[in-house]
């Protein structure tokens, strides 16, 4: 009698029509011949074994280089399940548009089944999905970024309860590319692309699209956070989770070498991407990391931004899309000061400094978490780990202050729900353009995010311990455009006075938008700030702030009587806070 997923993997194959399955074992052996799979392939070339041993750089298509939100589809019966901020096509639509692309896609490939267990092996806030793909690179990535192979199949047995995952490369081509999330189902397809996110399923398809539905449905939280730990002097470690949308150094705080380590405070890296989270015995939220390793992009990384993972990449790592030195080792914009001479572009082609960038803007690594020196004893914890704070971030310029914290869960909802970057010149060619990333799901949320904020507030009424709730900004700037604060290792001070309301010993101050540290509330020793400048960084503009009041009702307007009362509720309130503010005031 065959198990359910050996039912389900014939069904695939009669579809797709592979030249033959190999099922992944995980094992170094396996790993190897992957690689040397890739290499055949020719899109794939090892690294220099002395300096990069065991890393290898991958180049993809050119049409097929980042996450493609306009062909990522949630799929619900009823589409207002779906809401306004994703795609939504109907189940059988997507069925009756994907099935003929998958109709012979494999022909003259292998067909890899990939079980894998998204967390800890032993936890059991861990799950288990399945991916079947073409892509060699595929297997290789999710052998680093999920725990797979018969770890996995052992946990299963006999069972029905994994997440299915079809993944094709097709022909490749941006016209016949669609990613399919089935949240009724748990069901994922998606071809036509090798990338990433659209091709590691486990990721954002699972992780989080997937992952947010049953979440929702089973009273638990999946959201697009990293988890740290910040150990003070004492030896006690509080950890924290933190939602930034791209581009607001989420992956450099979650490893960061921290400016008080002298002072006895070191930050412990957990996750850097995603957080799965269930109420603990204890009364607190307990969370899971439940990648294996890191997907991170490296322009910008270097030694400053993120020494940590600077160290994690030297060995068993995959790099994609980056530039290619005379060393045979990677290199990319930021990376250092000095391009090399004679490098290889991210397509192979010979480089100079007037044919543009040489690593490709969304080029990549993939590292296994446990080379990171910063992590934590207690990454692979089956229980999770207690969280005592939320911390959520966005790029404004002039608007928000450097921290401030909420008043209650439900003020934190709110300002969770309102969260927003400004765009840059480098990534849009528009500066200054306010956009709104909820939690920063607005891309990976697998339901109405309206049901999604109201998942959030009952969520808050059951923990009995919730989490506090902070908004920080790392990018205010003066009148001269300059960035006030300095950023990087030095953002651990703001951990720091967050960890001393925590406990309950923080001088703060009330203002409309929440609690605003005092200009000395903050440990500045060894920091060229001065009391005007953190008096400026902690400023609140009622003016700037009504402006914003009003855009966000706009915003709020686009999920109709959807939105819970509670947001509505909180909205009112902080334009009366505004309009008690004397005229002139900050």
């Amino acid at each position: 009698m065959s198990t359910p997923l050996e039912q389900w993997v014939d069904s695939v194959a009669r579809l797709t029509r592979p030249a033959k399955i190999m099922w992944c074992s995980g094992s170094e052996e396996e790993a190897a011949r992957i690689q040397e799979q890739m290499i055949r392939e020719g899109h794939t070339v090892p690294l220099n074994d002395k300096t990069y041993p065991n890393c290898h750089l991958h180049r993809s298509d050119p049409s097929d280089v980042a996450r493609t939100e306009k062909v990522t589809f949630i799929c619900t019966r009823d589409r207002e399940n779906a809401g306004p901020t994703n795609n939504w096509m109907a189940p059988a639509d997507a069925k009756n548009t994907l099935t003929p692309l998958f109709d012979g896609s494999m022909k003259g490939r292998t067909m890899y089944v990939i079980p894998y267990i998204m967390g800890p092996s032993a936890s059991p806030q861990s799950r288990i999905g399945v991916e079947l793909t073409d892509s060699a690179y595929v297997v290789a990535n999710m052998r680093i970024m999920s725990r797979m192979g018969n770890v996995a199949l052992a946990r299963l047995g006999n069972s029905d309860d994994f997440v299915p995952g079809l993944h094709s490369l097709g022909d490749l081509s941006p016209d016949r590319r669609f990613i399919a999330h089935f949240p009724e189902e748990k069901l994922i397809w998606s071809i036509g692309s090798g990338y990433g996110g659209n091709a590691l399923l486990g990721k954002k398809c699972f992780a989080l699209r997937i992952a947010s539905w049953m979440a929702h449905e089973q009273g638990w939280m999946a959201e697009h956070m990293l988890i740290l730990g910040l150990e003070a002097p004492s030896g006690k470690v509080t950890y924290m989770a933190a939602a930034f949308p791209s581009a607001c150094g989420k992956t450099n705080l979650a490893m960061m070498v921290s400016a008080l380590e002298n002072e006895g405070y070191r930050v412990w890296t957990i996750g850097d991407d995603i957080s799965w989270m269930q109420i603990g015995p204890d009364g607190y939220l307990h969370a899971i990391n439940p990648e294996a390793g890191f997907f991170g992009v490296a322009p910008g990384t270097n030694e400053k931004t993120n020494p940590n993972v600077m160290a994690a990449l030297r060995k068993n790592t995959i790099f994609t899309n980056t530039a290619l030195t005379t060393r045979n080792e990677p290199w990319w914009e930021g990376m250092d000061h000095n391009p090399p001479a004679d490098m290889l572009d991210w397509q192979g082609r010979p480089w100079s400094s007037s044919s543009g960038p040489a690593a490709q803007a969304n080029s990549r690594y993939t590292v296994p978490a446990v080379q990171t020196p910063s992590i934590s004893p207690r990454w692979e914890d089956p229980g999770g780990v207690p969280i005592s704070a939320f911390i959520l971030g966005g790029r404004r310029a002039r608007l928000a202050p450097l921290v401030y914290e909420a008043t209650s869960w439900q003020h934190g909802v709110y300002i969770a729900a309102t969260m927003a970057s400004e765009t840059t010149a480098a990534t849009t060619g528009a500066v200054g353009v306010t956009r709104r990333d909820p939690m920063a799901m607005l891309p990976f949320c697998g339901y109405n995010m309206a049901d999604y904020f109201g998942h959030w507030l009952e969520m808050g009424r059951n923990i009995p311990h919730p989490p506090k709730i902070f908004h920080v900004n790392w990018f205010r700037k003066g009148d001269d455009g300059k960035f006030l604060w300095p950023g990087y290792g030095e953002n651990v001070r703001v951990l720091k006075w967050m960890l001393e309301r925590i406990e309950g010993h923080a001088a703060a101050t009330e203002t409309p938008i929440g609690i605003v540290p005092t200009p000395d509330a903050l440990t500045l020793d060894g920091l060229s700030v001065t009391r005007k400048t953190m008096e400026e960084l902690l400023s609140v503009d009622p003016a700037a702030w009504t402006k914003e009041h009003a855009d966000v009702g706009t915003f709020f307007q686009g999920f109709g009587e959807r939105l819970p009362a509670e947001l509505r509720d909180e909205h009112r309130r902080l334009g009366e806070r505004l309009r008690r503010v004397p005229t002139g005031s900050k």
